[in-house]
């Protein structure tokens, strides 16, 4: 089963969010990550979210810039959380893809990370996949323990540098 769908819209958008792919795959989450277009392809976008949806689907992350349709689109056609990671491409630095991604009509939300926000996207997908899996919480859990004990490592290293 295919428990989240990674959707980009161009072969571009790969370095910002292959991030996003190491993430899922490091708390084992399956993933089917593939790139369709909401405006070049719909035919193909709408044909795998109902294949996907078919496997038992039940989140996607879509990530686009410039006009940064694809969330919008995809969120037309489900009623599965939908996330938008805006990508900051364009001459104006993202700001299209971020308006496009955030300035959804009333019904159909795209929950929007910050722009390049892949790894944060792929975290909150885990996050919404834990509400029922708590194989999926506790992964969660230990990696934020993880990083608060990077924090601690770091304090503690800077302190003892200027410890007069």
């Amino acid at each position: 089963m295919t428990q989240v769908a990674i959707f980009i819209g161009s072969a571009s958008d790969a370095p910002v969010v292959d991030g996003c792919a190491d993430v899922l795959k490091k708390l084992g989450i399956s993933f089917r990550y593939t790139i369709t277009s909401a405006h070049r392809t719909p035919e193909r976008t709408e044909a795998l979210m109902e294949q996907l949806e078919a496997e038992g689907c039940q989140v996607y992350i879509c990530a686009a810039g410039m006009a940064a349709h694809l969330a919008g689109a995809v969120a037309a056609r489900t009623v599965r959380p939908v996330i938008g990671i805006p990508v900051a491409g364009s001459s104006i630095g993202g700001l299209d893809a971020l308006y496009a991604t955030v300035q959804m009509p009333p019904g159909f939300p795209v929950a929007t990370v910050a722009l390049n926000g892949a790894k944060n996207a792929a975290w909150l997908a885990a996050q919404i996949l834990a509400l029922h899996d708590e194989r999926i919480a506790d992964l969660i859990r230990k990696e934020r323990e993880g990083y608060k004990a990077a924090v601690e490592k770091a304090a503690a290293e800077l302190e003892a540098r200027f410890r007069i």
